[in-house]
């Protein structure tokens, strides 16, 4: 297959993407917004384009179980969930990092009961996030497929051996039809080698997996999963590198617009971003200086890159998409606090919460949002969040 460029659902691209990185085992269960992907992964089987495991199972729960089986003896596995669904795997989901097993997952945001919701925010992916998985944020079609073949070669890579958490948001971007550019096959068998697995399960050779820790080691085992998932930022980076030597599409932990002369930023995770960019622009115009800066490498958290994106500020406009309840903020503010606090040139930080549960926040939300956390910033009104067109 050639390269092509297409009008495509976000959701059928990721899907053919994870069948061009021929995965050998795929477990899921249905729920929205996340089922057009597997959905279009069962037909691919099913129509013999892909040689591969298409396990339907009864619950999500079923689906990690399966997924963490697979990758145990050396295959490509993928799995895709939302909001409920990761709710109901957790126990699992824990599971699979602990003992280092290798997998990609779409998880596709959506907001958590109750009262019950099928649209997007990012509460689902906060309940999860010291799982010890590497998670990735984008923001549109393009990156979603990318992420796919970056995901398998962090994930896979022999000095990592971790889970990976794709997150795209649900219906603004799993919905949505986009154009996309698709890679050649033999571009992609360049790039993604195949999986490596150390001490697969082996009748040949057996090991032993996920065995009962007395406390005399537990604490060691959690040091031991610390230091993997935090060093893995080399390796992310340098897949990340590598893929855009071979398309010209590049990625980052941290990414930045007009945001190098700036006095204030806002700062997004997910699709928000470029909307984020296009709102930037017009308040240059009016005179703003004002920037963007996203964060796209959740965990392991890249510290060095943030700070040197913001120390110098004056202050950032963060905003959430979950609460964090009864605590001082919303989940992304909270930890951008404490990774700036003592540091010389740290901005203040103003902590918005929006979109929930798929509320639009308009063009001119943003706006508002960017110029009255500009205004609270001068006044010193830093504490707690803000729940944007909160009513009543």
């Amino acid at each position: 297959m050639a390269t092509q460029r297409k009008g495509i659902e976000v959701s059928i691209a990721m899907a053919d993407a994870v069948a061009q990185a021929n995965v050998d085992v795929i477990a899921a269960y249905p729920i929205t917004p996340q089922t057009h992907i597997v959905e279009h992964l069962s037909e691919i089987v099913a129509n013999g384009e892909l040689d591969a495991e298409y396990v339907p199972v009864e619950s999500e729960h079923s689906a990690m179980s399966v997924c963490c089986g697979s990758s145990a003896v050396g295959a490509r596995t993928f799995t895709s969930t939302s909001s409920q669904g990761l709710a109901l795997m957790a126990e699992i989901f824990y599971i699979a990092a602990s003992m280092r097993l290798p997998m990609v997952m779409a998880l596709a945001n959506r907001s958590l009961s109750g009262p019950l919701s099928i649209w997007n925010d990012h509460t689902d992916t906060m309940m999860v996030r010291d799982a010890g998985w590497i998670h990735i944020f984008v923001e549109n079609g393009q990156e979603c497929y990318d992420n796919v073949f970056c995901g398998f070669r962090i994930s896979e890579d022999p000095d990592i051996m971790l889970p990976l958490a794709i997150n795209l948001d649900g219906f603004i971007l799993t919905h949505m039809i986009e154009p996309v550019i698709y890679e050649d096959n033999e571009t992609i068998r360049k790039y993604l080698p195949d999986v490596r697995m150390k001490n697969a399960l082996h009748p040949d050779n057996p090991v032993s997996m996920g065995c009962f820790a007395m406390p005399e080691i537990y604490t060691e085992a959690q040091m031991s999963r610390e230091h993997g998932v935090r060093n893995s930022y080399p390796t992310i980076v340098k897949a990340w590198q590598e893929w855009g030597d071979l398309t010209g599409r590049y990625y980052k932990p941290v990414e930045t617009y007009r945001a190098d002369d700036a006095d204030y930023c806002i700062v997004t995770m997910g699709s928000y971003g470029e909307t984020a960019m296009e709102v930037v622009d017009a308040l240059r115009e009016e005179g703003e200086k004002v920037g963007v800066v996203k964060i796209r490498l959740w965990r392991p958290f890249p510290f060095d890159d943030f700070r040197k994106a913001v120390l110098g500020k004056k202050s950032l406009i963060v905003i959430d998409r979950a609460i964090s309840f009864g605590g001082p903020g919303g989940p992304v503010a909270t930890e951008l606090r404490s990774a700036l606090y003592g540091k010389p040139g740290a901005p203040t930080i103003v902590n918005y919460v929006a979109g929930l549960a798929g509320r639009d926040v308009s063009r001119n939300d943003f706006k508002n949002i960017i110029l009255e956390g500009k205004a609270k910033a001068e006044k010193g009104e830093t504490d707690g969040f803000t729940l944007y067109g909160l009513r009543g």
